[in-house]
């Protein structure tokens, strides 16, 4: 298969009933476009059929990948490993729950343009009230300290720039705070209203008791890390100046996060060297 442009990630857990329905409807809901991805399926240490389910499914499609981990290690986890092994410059995640639905992953392509994270907000949640009270709780404490620009952070359904991805830090509880990191590197960030289905098969992996301190402490370290961040996008482009031997100045272009070996091996660059350092005289 040629090399994709978008790369769908799905982290699962014990989602057995859900990855053949998944798999087909983002076949209907990328058809249209004609734009060549993939779909990589990150198994986390599933207890049931999930990853014999996967298996089947990459051998039907090869445009299906499928990662399994040896151990239960978390979404933050799985993403990571799917951020790694994905080919395209966009990325897409979602759950494999069904209850983002993959139809409106279009939607958020097209809104992609020249930003750098795409978020979709649950416009009509199908939780329980205590869920959607805590979340609104969460989400309201985390946007006013991380000022992320995110109302909605909890809906895994989101599409971004791999080149920016690949600059952000990994660690677990990583996925709840994407937006805080983009942001903090520089990152254009917009939501977009997507739709939210109740979960039909399975069972939710999250509540508020394996949620709420972990959530807080992360918080805070990311609050921390924000503020000491060094972006990228701060650095532009430097003249240097460097004299010649006919003493005639010359102007060369210096690239900001320059390779190791033409910025960080100690050695002068060749003007410089002859710069400071001319040749013997007399002779």
């Amino acid at each position: 298969m040629d090399c994709p442009r978008i790369s769908i990630v799905i982290p699962a857990h014990n989602e057995e009933e859900n990855l053949r329905v998944l798999a087909r409807e983002i076949d209907l809901a990328m058809a249209p476009s004609d734009e060549a991805y993939e779909i990589i399926f990150v198994d986390d240490a599933s207890t049931d059929t999930t990853l014999d389910v996967l298996r089947q499914l990459a051998s039907e499609d090869p445009r299906v990948q499928v990662l399994g981990l040896s151990k239960q290690s978390g979404q933050s986890a799985a993403l990571a490993h799917g951020f790694a092994a994905a080919r395209g410059e966009i990325l897409v995640t979602l759950d494999a729950d069904l209850q983002n639905d993959p139809a409106d992953i279009p939607r958020l392509l097209a809104a992609l343009e020249d930003l750098d994270m795409v978020i979709g907000v649950r416009a009509a949640r199908h939780d329980s009230w205590v869920r959607r009270v805590s979340s609104r709780v969460a989400n309201g404490v985390r946007s006013r300290i991380l000022d992320d620009g995110a109302s909605d952070t909890g809906c895994a359904l989101k599409v971004m720039r791999a080149e920016v991805v690949a600059r952000l830090p990994k660690f677990t509880g990583m996925h709840r705070f994407l937006p805080a990191l983009v942001r903090m590197d520089g990152g254009r960030i917009q939501q977009v209203p997507v739709n939210h289905r109740p979960r039909l098969h399975g069972v939710p992996k999250y509540n508020i008791r394996n949620r709420l301190w972990r959530g807080i402490v992360d918080m805070f370290g990311v609050f921390w890390l924000q503020r000491r961040w060094i972006r990228r996008r701060d650095a532009g482009e430097v003249k240097a100046w460097t004299v010649p031997h006919s003493g005639l100045a010359s102007v060369s272009s210096v690239k900001p996060f320059s390779s190791p070996a033409s910025s960080s091996s100690g050695s002068p660059r060749n003007g410089a060297r002859k710069a400071s350092s001319p040749g013997p005289s007399g002779s």
